[in-house]
C-alpha cells in the first residue's frame, strides 16, 4: 500500500473539514430544491470552477484518452454516489447521514481483503474505534430503531464511496493528473444528474435562486476544491487510512452544525469526536508498525 505522509494528513483533513460543513449546506439546499437539481447544478459548478485551471495546466483543452476513460469510470461512481447521499436527506436527518456515509471507511479495508491486500490488526482495531466514536457523534441509543429509506440509501452511497476511493487509487498508480482526473469526475456527474433532473423532477428558477447560497458552497467548496484536495491527498496517504481520514467529515459536520445553525455539542457527540481522534492515531500506528525499518540503503530481492 502507499505510504501515508503528512501532506496528506494535511490535505485529507482539510477534505474533511470542507465536505463536513457542506452537509449544513445541503440540508438548506434541501429545503428549497430536488436531489438531482442540486447535485446536478452542485458538480456543474465544481467542473466549472476547475475549467480554466485545467486550461491552464493543459496551455488548452487536451485532455489524454487515458484521463477521458479514467474519468468516465470515476464520474458514474461518484454520480450514483452523490445522488443516493442526496436523496437520503429526504427521509433522514443529516447527522444519521452523515454516520452512515462514513461507513466507507469499513467498506474500503473489506474491498481491500477481497482484492488480496493484507490489512494489520491494529487498523481493524481503529476502524471499530472509529464506527463506535461515529456511533456516539451521530446516532441517539433511544432511539436506534428508527432506520428508515433514508439510512438504506446512505448506506448504498457508502458503498459507492468506498468504491470512489479505491477507483482514484488505482488510477493514480497510472500518473493521471488529479486536477484533470477531478473536472472529468465532476463534468460527467454534472451530465447524468441534469438529465435525471430534467427528466423527473422541475426545476424552479426562484427556487434554485433561494438555493444559491447552498450551492455556491457546496459546488465550489465541497467539489471543486475539496474532492480535488482528496485526489492529491490520497497520492500521499494508502486508501485505509485515506478513509478514515476523510470520514472525519462528520466530526465536523456536528461542529458546522453547532457553529452555523447553534445546534449545541452534548457530552456523548463530544466523547465521539475524542474517539474518532483515537482512530485516526491508531492507524497511524498500524502504518507505520507495517514498515520495514533499516539502518542503511534498502535492497530488494
Amino acid at each position: 500500500m502507499r505510504k501515508t505522509t503528512p501532506k496528506g494528513i494535511v490535505l485529507l483533513l482539510i477534505t474533511a473539514i470542507i465536505w463536513g460543513s457542506s452537509f449544513v449546506a445541503q440540508e438548506i439546499g434541501m429545503k428549497s430544491i430536488d436531489a438531482f437539481t442540486f447535485t446536478g447544478i452542485r458538480t456543474t459548478l465544481g467542473a466549472l470552477f476547475l475549467f480554466p485551471i485545467v486550461l491552464i495546466l493543459n496551455k488548452g483543452f487536451d485532455l489524454r484518452k487515458n484521463t477521458l476513460l479514467s474519468g468516465l469510470v470515476l464520474g458514474i461512481v461518484f454520480s450514483v454516489a452523490q445522488n443516493f447521499q442526496q436523496f437520503a436527506f429526504y427521509y433522514s436527518t443529516s447527522g444519521k447521514i452523515a454516520f452512515i456515509t462514513a461507513f466507507y471507511m469499513f467498506f474500503v479495508p473489506l474491498f481491500s481483503v477481497f482484492l488480496g491486500k493484507k490489512i494489520r490488526l491494529l487498523t481493524w482495531l481503529s476502524i471499530i474505534f472509529g464506527l463506535g466514536g461515529l456511533f456516539l457523534l451521530c446516532i441517539n441509543p433511544s432511539d436506534l430503531t428508527a432506520i428508515n429509506l433514508g439510512d438504506v440509501l446512505a448506506l448504498i452511497c457508502a458503498v459507492f464511496y468506498a468504491i470512489q476511493i479505491m477507483t482514484i487509487d488505482k488510477l493514480l498508480e497510472k500518473d493521471i493528473n488529479g486536477v484533470q482526473l477531478s473536472f472529468m469526475q465532476f463534468a460527467v456527474a454534472a451530465v447524468i444528474s441534469i438529465i435525471a433532473m430534467f427528466i423527473f423532477e422541475h426545476p424552479v428558477i426562484s427556487d434554485i435562486k433561494t438555493a444559491a447560497p447552498s450551492l455556491l458552497y457546496s459546488g465550489i467548496m465541497s467539489c471543486g476544491i475539496a474532492y480535488t484536495l482528496q485526489i492529491a491527498g490520497q497520492k500521499h496517504a494508502n486508501p485505509v487510512v485515506a478513509s478514515l481520514l476523510m470520514c472525519m467529515e462528520s466530526v465536523f459536520a456536528v461542529i458546522a452544525a453547532a457553529v452555523i445553525l447553534h445546534q449545541e455539542m452534548s457530552f456523548r457527540e463530544g466523547a465521539g469526536c475524542v474517539i474518532m481522534f483515537t482512530a485516526i492515531i491508531l492507524s497511524q500506528l498500524s502504518e507505520s508498525l507495517s514498515q520495514p525499518h533499516s539502518e542503511g540503503p534498502s535492497t530488494q530481492a
